[in-house]
């Protein structure tokens, strides 16, 4: 599907297209997938949904902006069709009782679900390497890691399966899979898109998002999740303004190229396209200037304190009594849990359990969780003054292109060094979103930053700067 959504979703209310041919098209290219982006299809239910679009639309009811079009969430959102797996053995044979918000306000904005999204188990990864399910390959080379956590729904969009696709970013997990995949994938400000029914991973910063394989597609899909949820109680009001009005340009607009982020350890390739966006901003009428924020040293270390404390407390509701995999053959309850979670969880989480067990257990609490607190308020003060200067920050999403399947998982310290990047956003709380730049080889991306609830000016200057970019 090469038209935009808009586009292909006034076909659809034309009748020039059919929502059962969009959906058609869809599940078979999902099938003929060799990538293992999509671990479960829906038939079934998509096209039931497609149906009954087509019916409303054929007696004249009015439809929702995004009719017809398909799409897949990542296995961590709860769905009514479908299993729930977050891509772990201790989920595998989970129904979720109850839906996400978002997947409902996508329900009703008429698009149509074709199939849940392979991830890293409970979205602990940067490759989709540490799947349950096996991992996804990258459809710009096969032989490479589509990224992670979000590495299916990145994979489906690039290889041309749906339109769009439904991530979750807890330290990059839609920005880095997407610039090593070559769409745009968005992380919004922490908040504005409802996390009731996904599953946790760190609650502090995980965030929903888009990924599609245009600006303009990823702000029509928020402009329709975006909002206040009372069943989420760290929800945000959403923008008066449309998402979708990104009328500003890059004329006049200060970008401030972070120092830390063009350091030593950056990748040629990446830092030349960088580089090259920069000069491309300058033409088009904005300023560039160099940005120092000496906290980002730390924030890679931050993050690996706060995030697995709170994976430790969010996984502890996996025991083999309420839902999920039980192994009941033990003498008794701690038996049950021990058996259940040395089954269910793999090495990845099993790994971030004991971080995060360690970093708040006595003797340990103020010495690395409340530093690293400490440290993340220094890293909110640091950008909130950066912002005064500049109206985005700019830099690469990750140090690398994707690498090749299997040459970090023997060592975890380098595979979390991936994330190094993009783990401030989240941290802060700030919306960020990444771009494909155009390149001759491997796909790179841009990051593009700003402001708390800034996410419309934050679409409007990657939209224009995509436009420069062709």
């Amino acid at each position: 599907m090469s038209d935009s959504i808009a586009h292909t979703v006034a076909k659809i209310k034309s009748g020039e297209l059919s929502a059962v041919a969009v959906v058609t098209e869809a599940l078979e290219r999902a099938k003929t997938d060799n990538h293992n982006a999509v671990i479960e299809l829906l038939e079934d239910s998509a096209l039931s949904h497609a149906r009954k679009i087509d019916e409303a639309i054929a007696a004249g009811t009015e439809v929702g902006p995004l009719a017809g079009i398909p799409y897949v969430a990542k296995d961590n959102y709860l769905t009514h069709d479908g299993h729930t797996t977050a891509a772990s053995n201790i989920l595998k044979p989970f129904v979720a009782p109850y839906q996400a918000t978002a997947v409902n306000k996508l329900e009703e904005a008429g698009a149509i679900l074709i199939g849940k999204a392979n991830l890293d188990a409970f979205a602990h990864g940067g490759s989709t390497e540490n799947s349950d399910f096996g991992p996804t390959t990258n459809p710009a080379d096969s032989t490479r890691v589509a990224g992670g956590s979000s590495g299916g729904p990145v994979a489906a969009v690039a290889a041309g399966i749906v339109p769009f696709a439904l991530g979750t970013d807890t330290g990059g997990s839609i920005r880095e899979p997407s610039s090593f995949c070559g769409v745009v994938g968005l992380k919004p400000t922490y908040g504005l898109i409802s996390r009731y029914g996904v599953i946790a991973m760190a609650s502090s910063t995980d965030c929903l998002g888009p990924i599609a394989k245009t600006v303009v597609d990823a702000a029509l899909v928020l402009d329709v999740m975006a909002g206040r949820d009372a069943r989420d109680g760290t929800s945000i009001e959403r923008d008066e303004v449309s998402y979708t009005n990104l009328e500003e340009n890059l004329t006049g607009k200060k970008f401030g190229l972070i120092k830390q982020y063009m350091a030593e350890g950056v990748d040629e390739a990446v830092r030349s396209a960088v580089l090259a966006a920069a000069e491309t901003i300058k033409a088009a009428g904005g300023e560039v200037v160099d940005v120092d924020l000496p906290a980002l040293e730390l924030a890679l270390a931050c993050y690996y304190i706060i995030v697995p404390a709170e994976i430790s407390s969010n996984l502890g509701r996996y025991d083999g009594v309420r839902y999920g995999l039980s192994s009941s053959t033990g003498r008794d309850l701690n038996d049950v849990y021990e058996q259940t979670r040395e089954e269910g969880f793999n090495a990845e989480n099993k790994r971030r359990i004991m971080i995060g067990t360690f970093v708040t257990g006595s003797g340990y609490h103020d010495a690395y969780y409340l530093k690293a607190q400490t440290v993340r308020s220094k890293l909110i003060a640091e950008f909130a003054k950066a912002f005064e200067v500049a109206d985005f920050l700019i830099g690469p999403v990750a140090p690398t292109p994707a690498f090749k399947l299997g040459e970090l998982t023997a060592d975890p310290l380098q595979m979390y060094l991936i994330d190094i990047m993009t783990v401030a956003a989240n941290l802060v709380g700030v919306p960020s979103i990444s771009i494909p730049l155009p390149v001759d080889e491997l796909p790179i991306g841009l990051q593009i930053m700003a402001p708390q609830r800034q996410d419309r000016s934050v679409l409007a200057s990657a939209k224009s700067l995509e436009e420069k970019l062709r």
